[in-house]
């Protein structure tokens, strides 16, 4: 991952995102004003959703030109 950037804000779901090719569940989020997706295959995609409407602070980094969630931590 490229370009690591971390920021603070309330965490918003804009849309899920079909599957990955295993199955796995993925997320397009908002935090900041900053949109990005969860990465495939991510254990995190598992228990986003307790993040949803709360202060936390993301690391984002690119991936394959994409924005993509690094790490979370709720505030």
């Amino acid at each position: 991952m490229n370009n690591i950037i971390q920021h603070t804000g309330k965490l918003t779901l804009i849309k899920r995102l079909n599957n990955s090719y295993v199955g796995n569940p993925q997320f397009m989020l908002n935090c900041d004003g900053y949109n990005f997706r969860t990465q495939a295959n991510a254990s995190i995609a598992y228990n986003i959703d307790s993040y949803f409407d709360k202060e936390v602070t993301v690391t984002l980094g690119t991936h394959r030109n994409c924005l993509t969630l690094d790490t979370i931590i709720g505030v």
